[in-house]
């Protein structure tokens, strides 16, 4: 099992963020809702549009490749169904501490 320690308050931490997708050959019926209401709306030449999640974890400390891959084990695991959804993990840029204001 693998631990990713949560942040305490005033140490920096690094956001990755998992932004999951439908696979290209995976028809994607809320994209096509939203893009056939676009024109109606006042919104013209948009071609295509695909839904998708994303998910932002906050990681205590620096991120390095052990800790990308606990993330994208996450992902794997968790976050995204495979068999139908691909998944990218990056690194967000910026760091700020647990707590700060906004």
């Amino acid at each position: 099992m693998h631990t990713i320690t949560a942040p305490s308050p005033g140490v920096p931490v690094a956001r990755v963020v998992v932004d999951v997708m439908l696979k290209p050959e995976i028809l994607d019926p809320q994209g096509q809702a939203v893009q056939r209401a676009l024109p109606r709306l006042g919104f013209e030449g948009v071609a295509d549009v695909r839904q998708g999640k994303r998910f932002e974890l906050e990681l205590a400390g620096p991120v390095d490749e052990a800790a990308l891959e606990r993330v994208r084990e996450i992902a794997r695991t968790f976050l995204a169904n495979t068999v139908i959804e691909d998944f990218h993990v990056r690194v967000e840029e910026g760091v700020e501490e647990v707590g700060a204001v906004r």
